[in-house]
């Protein structure tokens, strides 16, 4: 991560939707990049027990009322040794992209990881069709937070963030993309439950398109 990533602060309510496809079981979570905890705090709730790294010193404060431990670190030089093995998930929301060599870490996680772990992985999907437009009409500008994030050092799509975990030496076991159809003010005349159904028809059959973030449950390949 770079330097001016340890001077942001994450927060937000949790990425929900990852966190959704995780076992419905009790274990130790290693949380790659815990930013204020936010992801803690639901995992907790369901028995999780979770260890956190974070590279901000503000971030390792919050997110010590809910992590069992926190670690500051930067990841793209692993992850430290005091924070031991067995973790029977490694959770990773937003990580990759901010690191110069994301197969370092991801190769790091085999060794921390139990036989059967779950890999959670979570990274924005820079094709979102916002993003298609822009870039249509020559805008290619960083942002402040986003898919765009000024801290972001690699980009991904659906497509590509899967092939980095399958050349890294991971199996996929769930892959799904989190996004939306573009209905603009046309939503507010369309029951809710109607609109939630076309928004997953369109990130499952075009997720390269209509995905806002890409996400992943794998496993190391044996």
């Amino acid at each position: 991560m770079t330097a001016q990533s340890s001077e942001k602060v994450y927060r937000n309510a949790g990425n929900l939707p990852l966190l959704d496809m995780l076992p419905k079981r009790s274990g130790r979570v290693l949380d790659c990049g815990c930013g204020a905890g936010d992801n803690a705090r639901i995992l907790i709730t369901q028995g999780w027990v979770v260890t956190g790294i974070t590279i901000s010193p503000e971030e390792h404060q919050l997110a010590s009322a809910y992590c069992d431990r926190v670690f500051i670190s930067d990841l793209n030089h692993g992850i430290p040794d005091s924070v031991g093995d067995g973790y029977d998930i490694v959770l990773m929301s937003h990580v990759l992209e901010h690191l110069a060599t994301p197969q370092n870490l991801l190769h790091e996680v085999k060794k921390r990881i139990v036989p059967d772990g779950i890999l959670a992985i979570a990274m924005p999907n820079v094709l979102f069709y916002p993003n298609r437009l822009k870039f249509m009409f020559g805008k290619f500008e960083y942002e402040a937070s986003g898919i765009m994030d000024e801290t972001h050092l690699r980009f991904y799509t659906f497509s590509t963030g899967g092939k980095l975990l399958v050349a890294n030496g991971y199996k996929l076991v769930r892959a799904e993309a989190d996004g939306a159809f573009p209905l603009w003010k046309v939503r507010n005349f369309i029951p809710p439950s109607f609109v939630s159904m076309l928004n997953r028809f369109a990130a499952c059959h075009w997720p390269d398109l209509f995905g806002h973030q890409s996400l992943y449950l794998a496993q190391v390949a044996r």
